[in-house]
């Protein structure tokens, strides 16, 4: 039996590129999750993902994301969980924000509006990556971050905010999930990620050594063969 398409949604603040080092062995299909001039909400990302699908003829897919990826897949699943074969949740939470997270959101969403994004690199790199990342990754998560558009900066991040939790989201799912976390996840922590194997049916752990928030831009190899033994083992 073929296997079901792979889509991978990016986090924040990057977009499709953060995936290069996992196409070759993934194959995956990389949408750009884009706000534009609607209101804040994630639901509207994820129903461009439906979109996408529509257009491409795919009727399921194995679902995966990163950070911020993850809490459109988990969008996509409240919009239509029929769609979804199989669930990739790399370095994110199915919790809403803390009002303190929420704040912070929103106040990095309007310095960003004043001011543009040339200070936003030095306020998050040193969070997002592990310890021993390289000139090479903070280099390129850099440059990707400061290649966005501010607008859609500030979308994601008020997006964000008001996304509701999604425990019960994933405690509905009737399929195969992997959960990957980086072992230095500062962001979201690898007790986090263990907690939402815990809310799934069919939830496997795999934890990455040595590296951070960002799993599949800091050890893609190691992302993309967690994810292709899985994806045997399991049938999507």
């Amino acid at each position: 039996m073929e296997s079901a398409p792979l889509v991978l949604l990016h986090a924040f603040p990057f977009d499709s590129r953060m995936w290069d080092g996992v196409r070759d062995l993934l194959k995956p299909i990389t949408p750009d999750q884009r706000g534009g001039r609607r209101s804040p909400d994630l639901v509207a990302v994820a129903d461009d993902v439906l979109r996408l699908l529509d257009e491409r003829g795919i009727e399921r897919a194995v679902l995966g994301g990163c950070s911020m990826g993850g809490y459109v897949a988990m969008a996509v699943l409240r919009r239509d969980p029929s769609r979804v074969a199989g669930l990739v949740l790399a370095d994110t939470r199915a919790g809403a924000d803390t009002d303190e997270a929420r704040a912070n959101r929103l106040a990095m969403a309007a310095r960003v509006e004043a001011e543009g994004l040339g200070w936003v690199p030095d306020a998050v790199v040193g969070g997002l990556l592990g310890p021993d990342a390289g000139e090479a990754v903070t280099g390129r998560v850099r440059e990707l971050i400061l290649d966005q558009d501010p607008a859609e900066v500030v979308w994601a991040q008020r997006a964000m905010a008001v996304r509701p939790d999604s425990t019960d989201v994933l405690a509905a799912v009737d399929v195969p999930a992997l959960v990957l976390v980086g072992a230095h996840d500062a962001l979201t922590p690898p007790t986090s990620a263990r907690e939402l194997v815990a809310m799934l049916r069919h939830g496997e752990y795999v934890e990455l050594p040595g590296v951070g928030h960002l799993t599949p831009l800091e050890a893609p190899d190691a992302f993309a063969a967690a994810v292709l033994d899985w994806r045997r083992r399991v049938g999507v």
